[in-house]
């Protein structure tokens, strides 16, 4: 009775940010090696010349990258109907990226993999919109702009919820949004949470300030890496410059 209890206590102080923590935490334990490129080759050519393999010896672990997403959408949800559009949006992007892994996991496990398949599709005159480059690309922003907000946070919890997102928001997801996205989002700023609203979802239950900073802080310190290191794979394949309508 008493381990059901302690492991019931355990489920309970679980948050997005501790479970974040974890995942990420596992994920350190792989190596992850980046290309080194020049920045005037293509992708295409990157691809072509692959006879050097250790030009292609780096990895970004598939599953525990969209497990890390699939946790914004659970605040998102927290949050309700009002985050709707976004939530919809990293959803798809999401679901895209598991059912290429799903068609062959062991080949998949690395993200990496996924992305060759269609610049290699397309450097063999096939039309390929790079869909799951797209993905990885928007769900890398969303957790962009994810981690500006929780920076914000850890630096003054009492900050006016709005006026974080706005800031956020600019620093991070405006430079590659459209007319009709910057739209859509002006429209979801009027429905984010206050600041204690919002910090209560985070911050879970039996939890001062102050241990919430340290969490949020070793969770900034795990993902800020990470993303540095999608954006140098996104821009070694020429996908780190797109932008949405």
């Amino acid at each position: 009775f008493d381990e059901m209890k302690r492991r019931r206590d355990m489920e309970v102080e679980s948050t997005e940010i501790t479970i974040g923590i974890e995942e990420l935490s596992m994920m350190k334990l792989i190596e992850v090696k980046l290309i080194k490129h020049d920045q005037q080759q293509t992708a295409v050519n990157l691809v072509a010349n692959h006879d050097d393999d250790k030009d292609y010896n780096y990895h970004i672990p598939t599953m525990p990258f969209l497990s890390i997403s699939n946790l914004v959408l659970q605040v998102l949800d927290k949050i309700g109907p009002t985050m709707a559009v976004l939530r919809q949006d990293i959803f798809q992007n999401i679901q895209k990226l598991e059912q290429v892994h799903d068609s062959d996991p062991a080949l998949y496990s690395n993200m990496v993999e996924i992305l060759k398949k269609e610049i290699i599709s397309e450097g063999k005159g096939t039309k390929c919109p790079k869909t799951c480059g797209k993905a990885l690309l928007w769900l890398t922003r969303s957790l962009d702009f994810t981690l500006a907000l929780l920076q914000l946070l850890a630096d003054d919890l009492e900050r006016k919820m709005e006026q974080a997102v706005q800031e956020s928001y600019t620093n991070t997801l405006k430079p590659w949004h459209g007319w009709i996205s910057s739209a859509a989002f002006k429209v979801a700023l009027k429905l984010v949470p206050d600041s204690k609203g919002l910090i209560t979802i985070l911050k879970g239950k039996d939890k001062n300030n102050d241990d919430f900073k340290k969490e949020l802080r070793t969770f900034i310190s795990l993902l800020t890496p990470l993303l540095k290191e999608i954006h140098d794979v996104l821009g070694a394949y020429g996908l780190d410059r797109l932008k949405s309508t």
